[in-house]
C-alpha cells in the first residue's frame, strides 16, 4: 500500500512524538525503529527538507518535530517521502480514452483518493495517543537510550574516576 521508505519516514516520526523532549541523531533513531541507518538517514533528510523536522548539528545534535503531532497528519509524512500517486489520465497512453479515465482507472483513483483522505484525517497523534496499545511501529519495550537488544546507546555518563564524564557509544 505505501513504499518501505514511507513506513520508516513514519516510524521516525512517531518515535520521534513520542520522544518530544529529546534530541537524537540517527543511529538512536535508526536503532530504535528497526531501520537501516543509511536508510535513516536519507528518510530524515527528506523529512527535514519538507520541514517536518528540524536537524540540530553538533555533539548534542539531532532530529526535534517542528510541529505538535496533533498538527502533522499521516499524509504529510507519507507525501514528504513518496508522494501517493493518483491516476488523472489513462496510464497506457491510449488516445481512445482521451481525458476520461476507463472504469478500471477510474475506481482505482477513486480507492487511492479514499487513502489520501484517510491519511489527511489521521494525524500521528492518534497514532501515539493510546497508552494501552503497543507503539506504533517501533519496537514496545525500548526505551531511550537503548537499542533493541536493550544496550545503552549514545552517550553515557561514566562513575567519576572511570575515565572522561561521557563517552560515546554508537550502535
Amino acid at each position: 500500500m505505501i513504499s518501505q521508505t514511507a513506513e520508516y519516514a513514519l516510524r521516525a516520526i512517531v518515535w520521534l512524538a513520542g520522544h518530544p523532549e529529546t534530541s537524537l541523531g540517527t543511529p538512536h533513531i535508526a536503532a530504535a525503529t528497526h531501520v537501516p541507518a543509511g536508510y535513516m538517514s536519507k528518510v530524515l533528510q527528506a523529512l527535514a527538507r519538507s520541514g517536518l523536522v528540524v536537524s540540530q548539528p553538533g555533539r548534542r545534535g539531532g532530529f526535534q518535530l517542528t510541529r505538535p503531532p496533533s498538527k502533522i497528519s499521516v499524509l504529510e509524512v507519507i507525501n514528504s517521502v513518496d508522494p501517493i500517486q493518483r491516476i488523472h489520465k489513462c496510464p497506457l497512453d491510449l488516445k481512445s480514452h482521451g481525458a476520461k479515465l476507463c472504469p478500471l482507472h477510474r475506481r482505482l483513483d477513486e480507492a487511492m483518493a479514499s487513502v489520501e483522505d484517510a491519511f489527511a484525517g489521521s494525524t500521528i497523534e492518534e497514532l501515539i495517543s493510546d497508552p494501552t496499545r503497543p507503539t506504533p511501529l517501533c519496537e514496545s519495550g525500548v526505551g531511550l537510550g537503548q537499542s533493541l537488544s536493550g544496550r545503552a546507546i549514545g552517550p553515557q555518563i561514566t562513575r567519576p574516576g572511570k575515565g572522561p564524564g561521557i563517552r560515546g557509544n554508537q550502535e
